[in-house]
């Protein structure tokens, strides 16, 4: 297990192959000086579909040499997405980033069911934080792509969270199912969906990983505050991964990382595909685009271990 993004960072740098970053409408710049560094690190090798003139120009503006990169013309920035996850589909590349396109635009050319990176499995967003104090690495789902999801959706959820940690090297995640409180609470939806996720957990459905729930963040996070409510489970102030019951927890829980973590790196990565999304927000920093290219270059490298 990674103790730090740091960590993740320097595991991508030693990476045996370059991980193949194929950029969709790549002529955006700060995507590209996040590619910039990335390429510069040995973390990726980069290959750029989009408007060719644009692309060179906003490269010289970051600084960016194209000839370490491979540059395919498409001016349309929607078929430069399909063509971007086609190229991924069909083995061209290991993981495919959002450059000047919407959102809705590249996730439908990730589900097309021609030339997508389809799996039949729900799609989600899993973000790994590095606070300081904590002490370890904490992944938390899903604050970005499902709003409200149902039971089956959040086991879904759960699921692709547990592949990515355990592509990053952890044997057996540590799951915390979050809600209000951490006792079953009838009139709680979350907490008695959190309930069930552990059972199923127990059962077989969500494998891979050890799931309990309901937990209130801080005895997730905090053994000293499992430990005064007396709450005694193996996931309990141990927590490697927090599922929250839906998209407001987990936008105000990212945010409030983001915004009041001292000196916090986050970084985060579309899983649930055939490969990794990198889907990173205009507002995200430099350092959490690039984090979220090397996250990704490890989640990649390790689906094929």
């Amino acid at each position: 297990m990674y103790g730090s993004m740091q960590a993740i960072v320097d595991a991508a740098k030693s990476l045996p192959n370059r991980q193949r970053l194929v950029v969709a409408a790549a002529q955006d710049p700060d995507v590209l000086e996040a590619v910039r560094d990335a390429v510069d690190w040995g973390i990726v090798s980069a290959i750029l579909v989009g408007d060719k003139e644009k692309i060179a120009a906003t490269a010289a503006e970051v600084g960016l040499s194209l000839e370490k990169c491979t540059v395919i013309p498409e001016a349309d920035p929607i078929a430069a997405a399909h063509k971007a996850v086609a190229m991924v589909a069909q083995g061209q590349g290991d993981m495919v980033m959002k450059g000047r396109i919407g959102t809705a635009d590249i996730l439908r050319a990730v589900l097309d069911k021609e030339q997508g990176l389809r799996t039949g499995r729900l799609l989600s967003h899993v973000t790994v934080f590095d606070v300081q104090g904590v002490g370890r690495l904490l992944f938390m789902t899903d604050a970005a792509m499902n709003i409200a999801p149902d039971l089956g959706q959040k086991a879904q959820i759960v699921q692709n969270a547990v592949d990515v940690v355990r592509a990053l090297g952890v044997e057996r995640p540590k799951v915390a199912a979050l809600a209000a409180v951490e006792l079953v609470n009838p009139d709680m939806p979350a907490a008695v969906e959190a309930a069930l996720l552990a059972k199923m957990a127990d059962r077989g459905q969500i494998k891979g990983a050890i799931v309990d729930g309901p937990l209130a963040l801080d005895n997730a996070i905090s053994l000293h505050s499992a430990q005064v409510k007396g709450i005694h489970s193996p996931v309990a102030g141990n927590a490697d991964i927090l599922m929250v019951p839906d998209i407001e927890a987990g936008n105000v829980l990212y945010k409030s990382v983001a915004y009041f973590g001292r000196e916090a790196r986050i970084a985060g990565v579309i899983a649930g595909a055939k490969a990794p999304v990198v889907l990173t927000s205009r507002a995200d920093s430099h350092e959490a685009k690039l984090d979220s290219i090397a996250f990704s270059a490890v989640y990649a490298a390790g689906l094929k271990s």
